[in-house]
Order: structure tokens, then C-alpha cells, then sequence
């Protein structure tokens, strides 16, 4: 059985050295700003204490901007709450987010030096404060970057000239490379780098070539091996945690669910095998034996009315797996504000072998990106898979996005998907693991 993360006994970290999994027997941060959001809306104080991440997505974060405090702000008021476990989000590579519009940064795909004098190193110096010592600090490294270079760069239907570019001058592996060597220089520091989920990298084309791209990174601008702590999974996605009604290696009439239309021929129907299975080639390309992995269940909980009892009728193997799968997406490369979905596993320690915690890396209710052009200072542009109307591109296999309609900026206050997530969550809301 997973430990609840939110009762824990204040106090037991230690910034003395790195113990093996950080958020065993600690007492986690919950942001404010977002807490406060989440208790104003309808049923929102069920989670409104729930602990996730804070997002430094561009340079103005680091300082604070109208409506949220900055990161010395968010880490002196994790002081004052008695929490021992801090965890940020370092977000904002040159050229960030190649392959998707909404999450554009605001450093162009050139600007390295910038990225790392005017972002990584006042985050660095800040976390490194004695002030904060006794806090086991996690970073989530850079969503969305290293999986675009083994997907999205070379050519298929899913590449973009942004991604081959960065691809070709090596920023996204150099800017990765020099935040785990600085930041993994503090010893109270626990750096988990980004790994995309079971729907990206869950091929075997895919597969050993991202961890591989792992590996290089995590050797480059100085960094080690060393440097990383563990990855994380279903960053900001909605890939379900697990699949109970058909398994990967199940057949129907002859046909393997892997050749069934959702599926794909892909070796993975869920985040759980995924994670555990990359974890293991991981060590193989020579990352730490005692690696750990996170799975963010922030929205993938798919409950409600809609959610499958059991498996689907034995007719074909696509009604198999369409009448069986929890995840009710129209296809897994949907992404954007989705439609149906629900707050899934509260943040739980040590649930499975493995995997050091659940988490909530993208907290809810804060958007994907906005469903239609919005003039923003933030750097992020409009991404046609945030559009309910949009028939798709090569990513999604040329299929309706499944996004919400009238969604905000990425980042900003969605209320109408807060409450989806609210009336979808899976466990329910007042049962399951809830902190």
C-alpha cells in the first residue's frame, strides 16, 4: 500500500545526503496560489491541499508574477508550512516545445547563453540558499523536449522544421545537460528528467532510441549519470495509469490488441508497465540500479458514467479494446484540455516497484493552451489542438482533438475543466488514496 504523501510527519528530511527516494516519509509543499483557485471552486476543497508542482516556465517566473509568488516566495512559505519535500518544474529550453504551438517559450532556438545565465543559474542560487537546506527540493526537467528529438525530428508524419532544428544544433541536449549538472550540484537536489508517456515513446522504434537520447544528454555541458535522480512519465498528459480490462498480449479471434486501431502496435496500453519497463532499460544504458521513476496522475483518472466496467465484447479486437479501454480519448496522441477526463491517483509514495511516487506535476484545472489565438507577454502561441474543431495532423493520426471549448492560456485558470476533473475523478473524490 502507497503512503499518503499529506501525513506524513513534518521534519524527517535531511539535506545531509540524498536518500533513495525523496518523497518516502516527507511532508510535501502545496502551492497557495493554486490551492486557493481549487477551494473557490465548487467541491474544489476535496483536493485544494493536495501537493504539486510549481512551474517556472519562463525568466519573469523566478521573480513572481501578478497573482503568483515567485520560487523564494514558494520556498519560504514551504519553510513556514513545516513541509520537508519542495517540487518545481524548470521549463523553458531555447526553441521550447517544437512540436507544439501552445507551449512555446520565450527563448528563441539560439538563445542557450541566455537560458543558462538568466534562467538555470537564479534558480540554482536560489535552491543552493542554506535557508533551504532542510527541504528535499525535486525538479522536473524540462517537459516535452528530449522525446520531440526522437519523434518529431526526423522526417514522419508527426516532424516539424522546429524540432530538426533542434535536433541539429544540440540545445535541447546541451540546455538539459548544463540544469542537471548545476542544479545537481545541491545536495538537497533531486533531478528527474522528463520522459514522455507510453502513447510517444511506447514503440519499439521509439523505445531504446529515447533512452538512449537520455543518456546522451544526461553526459553532456559537464552532467553525469550522477545528476539524475530519476524520471517522470505523463507529464501534463492523460495516458491512464493503468489499463484493467485487456493487457498488451491479449488476442481476440486471432488479432493481438497491439493491431487494434487505439493501440497501434504499441508494446504499452498504460503508464504503470511503461514507466517500469523504461526504468529498466534505462539502467541498462547505465543509469543508476536504485533509479526512480514518477507518474503524473493528475488527469488521468477517467471516471464517471463513461468510465468501462469491463472488458468490450469479443467481436473484434477493436471493440474489445474501444468497449474495454478506461482511457476515453478519441486517440492517444490527444493532448490538449480533454474532454472526459479526471483527477486520477492522489499523490502517493512508493506505490509500485520502482516508481518513487505518484504525483501532480501538471496541477489541475491550470490549462493546456487556449482554444483560440489570445495575445499573451508569456511567450505562448496558439496550437490548433487546443481547437474542438480541428481534424488533426499527423500526431493524432489526423483525428478530432478532443479538446474543452474556450479554454485560456497554457497556465491559466480553466474553471470548466476543474470541475470535469472534479466529476471524473477516479479513485472517486472522498474515497481511494486521498491525502
Amino acid at each position: 500500500m502507497g503512503a499518503s504523501l499529506a501525513v506524513a510527519v513534518p521534519g524527517q528530511a535531511s539535506a545531509a545526503a540524498r536518500v533513495d527516494n525523496p518523497y518516502t516519509g516527507a511532508t510535501p509543499y502545496v502551492n497557495p496560489d493554486w490551492s486557493a483557485k481549487a477551494a473557490a471552486e465548487p467541491g474544489g476543497g476535496a483536493v485544494a491541499n493536495e501537493p504539486s508542482f510549481v512551474w517556472m516556465d519562463r525568466i519573469a517566473a523566478i521573480g513572481g508574477t501578478p497573482g503568483a509568488r515567485g520560487l523564494r516566495a514558494h520556498l519560504d512559505t514551504a519553510v513556514s508550512q513545516g513541509a520537508d519535500l519542495f517540487q518545481v518544474v524548470i521549463y523553458n529550453l531555447p526553441g521550447r516545445d517544437c512540436a507544439a504551438l501552445a507551449s512555446n517559450g520565450e527563448l528563441g532556438p539560439t538563445e542557450l547563453g541566455r537560458y543558462k545565465s538568466d534562467y538555470i543559474d537564479p534558480i540554482a542560487d536560489i535552491l543552493a540558499d542554506p535557508a533551504y537546506a532542510s527541504l528535499r527540493i525535486v525538479t522536473l526537467i524540462e517537459p516535452d523536449s528530449l522525446p520531440n528529438l526522437v519523434t518529431n525530428a526526423g522526417g514522419t508524419a508527426g516532424s516539424t522544421p522546429e524540432c530538426a532544428t533542434m535536433k541539429a544544433n544540440g540545445n535541447y541536449e546541451k540546455g538539459v545537460g548544463y540544469a542537471l549538472h548545476t542544479l545537481g550540484a545541491i545536495p538537497n537536489v533531486y533531478n528527474y528528467v522528463d520522459a514522455a508517456h507510453h502513447g510517444w515513446l511506447g514503440w519499439d522504434s521509439n523505445f531504446v532510441p529515447a533512452a538512449a537520447q537520455f543518456k546522451k544528454a544526461a553526459t553532456t555541458e559537464g552532467a553525469t549519470v550522477s545528476d539524475v535522480h530519476g524520471f517522470i512519465v505523463n507529464t501534463a498528459n492523460y495516458s491512464a495509469l493503468k489499463e484493467p480490462h485487456f493487457k498488451v498480449t491479449d488476442s481476440v479471434n486471432g488479432t493481438t490488441v497491439r493491431q487494434s486501431r487505439w493501440v497501434d502496435w504499441n508494446y504499452y496500453v498504460d503508464e504503470l508497465s511503461f514507466a517500469q519497463a523504461l526504468r529498466t532499460e534505462l539502467v541498462r544504458q547505465g543509469f543508476a540500479a536504485d533509479l526512480g521513476m514518477l507518474v503524473d496522475t493528475a488527469r488521468n483518472g477517467w471516471g464517471g458514467a463513461s468510465r468501462p466496467t469491463g472488458p468490450g465484447p469479443l467481436t473484434s479486437v477493436d471493440a474489445y479494446v474501444d468497449g474495454g479501454r478506461t482511457d476515453r480519448r478519441i486517440h492517444a496522441g490527444n493532448w490538449c484540455n480533454q474532454s472526459g477526463a479526471g483527477i486520477g491517483e492522489r499523490p502517493t509514495a512508493a506505490p509500485e516497484p520502482g516508481i518513487d511516487a505518484y504525483v501532480w506535476a501538471k496541477p489541475p484545472g491550470e490549462s493546456d493552451g487556449s482554444s483560440r489565438p489570445v495575445d499573451n507577454d508569456e511567450g505562448k502561441g496558439f496550437d490548433r489542438m487546443c481547437d474542438p474543431t480541428y481534424t488533426g495532423n499527423g500526431r493524432n493520426g489526423y483525428n478530432l482533438t478532443g479538446a474543452l471549448p474556450d479554454s485560456p492560456v497554457a497556465g491559466h485558470w480553466f474553471s470548466a475543466q476543474f470541475r470535469e476533473l472534479l466529476r471524473n475523478a477516479n479513485p472517486p473524490l472522498g474515497g481511494g488514496n486521498a491525502g
